[in-house]
């Protein structure tokens, strides 16, 4: 890290390091560190305000090329690091950066905690369904029959599916990106603006020992109309507008219905509702091909923060009073602390 000297408005170029960026050429990691790199300055961040908290793999490397403060700490624990840095000082903007690996294997227990408390955070989860650093091993998120040195003939686990993974351990907010994609910015400032955890699964191509896993859908070109961009309170349409999603009322899942003339609300396209939580569940669960790949934010309806309710009870402690967990707890429930004292 160097000098940290305060600045204003700051541009993409006041976020990159003097570290010479050590990923293998063509790795997608180089696209999500750009797309990170420009959302900052338009989400008013600040380096001297920011940290980066990753674990280990490939995309922990990332703190070191972030003109901020940062943490590369060890395998699966950046969610417990990311909460202490948090608890010391809840004013820092804390990214976690981990990988399918380093999150949902070892990692595993960590992450889920960490968003059943509900930490003010960002992770950015990098999906490449193997393990890049250790030389290509299959992992949580590998395919069924994925060659791998330690799967010679093929894997015979069933992949986790970590959109999935995250609304079963209570996240408030979940999405989706790809490595190359545009609208990955758009996908980091949501995540941003929402107050609590905040999940991203970020599909990137891993050049060397998983190349193109996902090019049926997030292929820089040609792959456009196998992409479902979600948008809060419009209708779930993708080829172009000539298919959409809708409700199989019979069988209560989802399902793929042609669009003619633009007219969709007669086929019963859904609007997506981002608060939808059981909506958000079936989307993830997709099963590609069949479907579209589900992306952007699939699940926005946040509550109160694990450290905010620390702080109160802190706060509450200080004064000598008893705090009222049921009323901070409540849904939708906001505080402040003003002159010392807590308001709910």
């Amino acid at each position: 890290m160097n000098d940290m000297t305060p600045i204003k408005d700051t541009s993409p170029k006041d976020w990159e390091t003097d570290q010479e960026v050590r990923w293998c050429p063509g790795c997608g990691d180089y696209a999500i560190l750009k797309a990170v790199q420009r959302t900052m300055p338009e989400i008013g961040g600040t380096p001297e305000n920011t940290v980066f908290i990753s674990g280990i793999g490939c995309s922990s490397r990332f703190p070191y090329y972030m003109e901020t403060y940062g943490f590369h700490t060890i395998h699966g624990r950046a969610p417990a690091v990311a909460t202490g840095v948090k608890l010391a000082n809840p004013d820092l903007d804390v990214w976690i950066i981990t990988g399918d690996g380093d999150a949902l294997s070892i990692g595993g227990n960590h992450t889920m905690h960490l968003l059943r408390r509900n930490l003010d955070c960002q992770i950015m989860l990098f999906n490449n369904e193997i393990y890049g650093l250790t030389k290509g091993q299959y992992s949580p998120t590998s395919r069924v029959g994925t060659n791998s040195p330690s799967t010679p003939y093929g894997s015979v686990d069933r992949p986790a599916t970590p959109c999935a993974f995250a609304l079963g351990a209570g996240a408030r907010f979940v999405a989706r990106g790809f490595d190359v994609s545009k609208n990955l910015p758009e996908v980091l400032k949501a995540a941003h603006t929402h107050r609590g955890a905040a999940f991203i699964e970020i599909f990137q191509n891993c050049i060397v020992y998983n190349k193109d896993v996902f090019e049926d859908f997030a292929a820089p070109k040609g792959a456009e109309d196998h992409q479902l961009w979600l948008h809060n309170g419009e209708p779930m349409l993708f080829a172009k507008g000539t298919k959409g999603i809708a409700l199989d009322v019979d069988a209560l899942n989802l399902k793929v219905v042609d669009v003619v003339d633009g007219d969709w609300q007669s086929v019963g396209v859904i609007v997506h509702d981002v608060t939808n939580r059981s909506v958000a569940h079936m989307l993830v669960e997709m099963p590609f091909g069949e479907f579209p790949m589900a992306l952007g934010v699939l699940y926005d309806d946040p509550r109160p923060t694990f450290n905010d309710a620390v702080l109160e009870q802190n706060v509450s402690a200080s004064v000598g009073k008893t705090p009222d967990l049921g009323k901070l707890l409540a849904k939708g429930q906001t505080w402040t602390v003003a002159d010392g004292h807590p308001e709910v």
